[in-house]
């Protein structure tokens, strides 16, 4: 006897209407929405005791962070060693505390007072802190080529508001996976494989410019990123930049192993 209330005819309708992975984040609201209040409370306490960054750059870049020191290294010294030197870098640390980090006076580092494993709050927190006409994103075990930012300010210059470059994915030995390239069309990115990466991401400021707050987990589909881009979609122009920008780890220990300890 089939247990499952809603058909396979249903369940095509469905994503036909509204695509697979709406319709995940939708179920995802409904078993996590609950938490968000107390997250966003502490996010606004956060910036609150940080602080602003002092000083507007043209670009900031935003490091979240955790328990990855040598990696974090590597990824500041990327975006810092960009074409572009009109940017502030913030890193920002969920609580576990910080390496010895390069001395340059547009970098900044910050620790939140606890652990929160909600990398949306951390990045949220980085974008708050700081003034910006751009902003850009890259975690702490990936790394950007020289010209990642100069080639996305391009696209926004002709006019998008968000602009992703390609992706060339690493194993852990450095060789390389796989180039991800694909031009933006919201439909099927609403019911495909996902390839828009945050690390890729170079978007001009505004209010809607923030990352969800559902604690999600490994094992939680879809990610942050997707949702982010797929809600920016509907009212900002999206650009491709076909050029492999972006050094992507593929990486067995990603954000969202287990928070212990």
């Amino acid at each position: 006897m089939n247990r499952n209330p809603v058909s396979a005819t249903a369940r095509k309708a469905l994503r036909d209407t509204f695509g697979l992975w709406p319709m995940h984040e939708a179920r995802n609201h409904l078993a996590l929405g609950r938490q968000v209040p107390a997250l966003r409370r502490f996010e606004d306490a956060e910036v609150a005791r940080l602080g602003p960054t002092p000083g507007t750059a043209l670009v900031a870049t935003v490091i979240p962070t955790y328990r990855r020191p040598e990696l974090l290294v590597d990824a500041v010294e990327s975006a810092l060693a960009q074409t572009v030197v009109d940017q502030t870098v913030i890193v920002v640390d969920d609580g576990a505390g910080l390496p010895a980090l390069p001395d340059d006076p547009r970098l900044r580092a910050v620790s939140l007072s606890r652990n929160t494993a909600v990398l949306g709050l951390v990045r949220n927190v980085g974008v708050r802190l700081t003034r910006s006409r751009f902003l850009a994103f890259l975690d702490d075990d990936n790394t950007w080529r020289s010209d990642h930012l100069e080639l996305a300010l391009a696209g926004l210059s002709r006019g998008a508001d968000v602009v992703y470059t390609a992706v060339e994915r690493r194993r852990a030995d450095g060789s390389v996976l796989d180039v991800l390239t694909e031009e933006f069309d919201r439909r099927t990115f609403r019911d495909g494989t996902p390839y828009v990466d945050a690390n890729s991401l170079v978007v001009r400021r505004s209010d809607d410019v923030v990352f969800s707050l559902l604690p999600r987990t490994k094992s939680t589909l879809p990610k942050e990123d997707w949702e982010f881009v797929h809600r920016l979609a509907k009212r900002h122009v999206v650009e491709h930049v076909p050029e492999p920008t972006v050094r992507y780890l593929v990486n067995e220990d990603s954000y969202y192993t287990a928070w212990t300890g």
